[in-house]
């Protein structure tokens, strides 16, 4: 099987009146997200949940096996060791790479070396570390069964001698504006994973830069648009979708796809978002009715950042003085919105969990 050569962007032939409707749907529920996502005062803290959740379904997709329980618990120091932990690192580096991601994109655009950076934190001391981190591929890679030769290859990237050349034309693309922010949304996250730039991690990369560049769009207010629910859900066609492309150059049938996904996920993220406000705001409500104490914000926010948490990193990081931390805990365990997962044992605190929170990112 010969390298695929990429096709040059912006693409020349979609076929728009295919595409008009379903552009128009999605546009639409993406703007009924962001008006949400406007209306939270701290987005970062109250859809904590839904970023952990993103980075274990991205990770889900390349095969790693971890819930966001698992992730939490190991947070707050239940598993820390075995294949599992290993799991749980690769998804806490996605994580992180999000949040840096946020930070980086109040000042600076999407390039090349940005990517870079964030594909040496997403391989940081887990599998794949020996794989060039941050540094495009200078070799012939192809994707296929374990240990298959390239002759039988399901699919073989660019050659390395195109690549730097293809990924500058990417980039350049990035900062162009073409007819749809969406329809260039998709067309960057399937020409990103065509180009397979990186020797390991392409997919997760490629997915993270989807709010990234609404972000950069300005089409959200904030980087917080996760696919990967949807991608996870129905992954077969996910890759058959992306294979069409360079099998029969079908990027019509791709974007119908990607639009259908941000427009149900949209939905989906909308439901969850006010779910979460909804229970944010009648949870600092009713530990201000219990606690009676000027410390409610600071337990809530906790809560929301840390649903799974042990006691003294509670006392600990919220500086919270230890009695009152103590008083506050014991009230809301007394009330059933604290649970033990794991009962305080010798010098071993106790771990709790703030199971309605959970709740929310495991039903829908």
């Amino acid at each position: 099987m010969k390298p695929y050569i990429p096709n040059e962007l912006p693409l020349q032939d979609l076929d728009y009146q295919e595409l008009f409707g379903l552009v128009g749907n999605a546009n639409a529920e993406l703007a009924r997200y962001d008006g949400l996502l406007q209306g939270i005062p701290n987005p970062e803290v109250m859809l904590s949940p839904l970023t952990t959740q993103e980075a274990v379904l991205s990770s889900k997709i390349e095969g790693t096996q971890a819930t966001v329980d698992e992730v939490l618990a190991h947070e707050a120091g239940m598993i820390k060791e075995g294949e599992k932990a290993k799991d749980i690192q690769e998804i806490l580096n996605y994580r992180h790479a999000l949040f840096i991601s946020r930070e980086h994109l109040e000042d600076y655009p999407i390039k090349l070396g940005f990517i870079c950076e964030l594909h040496k934190i997403l391989l940081d001391s887990v599998r794949g570390q020996d794989k060039t981190p941050g540094a495009f591929r200078k070799d012939q890679n192809w994707i296929g069964k374990a240990g298959c030769s390239i002759e039988k290859a399901s699919f073989v990237p660019p050659s390395p001698l195109i690549l730097d050349e293809f990924l500058e034309k990417w980039e350049t693309y990035i900062g162009f504006d073409d007819s749809d922010f969406l329809l260039q949304t998709a067309i960057i996250h399937a020409q990103f994973e065509l180009l397979h730039p990186f020797k390991d991690g392409n997919g997760r990369i490629g997915r993270l830069l989807i709010p990234l560049f609404l972000y950069q769009k300005k089409s959200l207010s904030q980087p917080m648009f996760y696919l990967s629910e949807y991608l996870e859900a129905h992954r077969e066609e996910y890759y058959q979708r992306l294979k069409a492309i360079s099998a029969e150059g079908d990027w019509n049938g791709w974007i119908l796809f990607f639009l259908k996904a941000v427009t149900v996920q949209a939905k989906q993220n909308s439901i969850k978002v006010r779910s979460i406000m909804a229970l944010y705001e009648g949870i600092k409500t009713q530990i201000q009715e219990i606690t009676h104490s000027q410390y409610t914000l600071n337990t809530v926010d906790w809560l929301f950042s840390n649903p799974i948490f042990s006691g003294i990193d509670f006392i600990k990081k919220t500086q919270i003085p230890r009695p009152t931390a103590q008083r506050i805990i014991k009230l809301l365990k007394n009330e059933n919105i604290l649970q033990e997962l794991r009962p305080a044992r010798g010098q071993q605190s106790a771990i709790l969990i703030f199971s309605q929170l959970i709740k929310i990112t495991d039903d829908y």
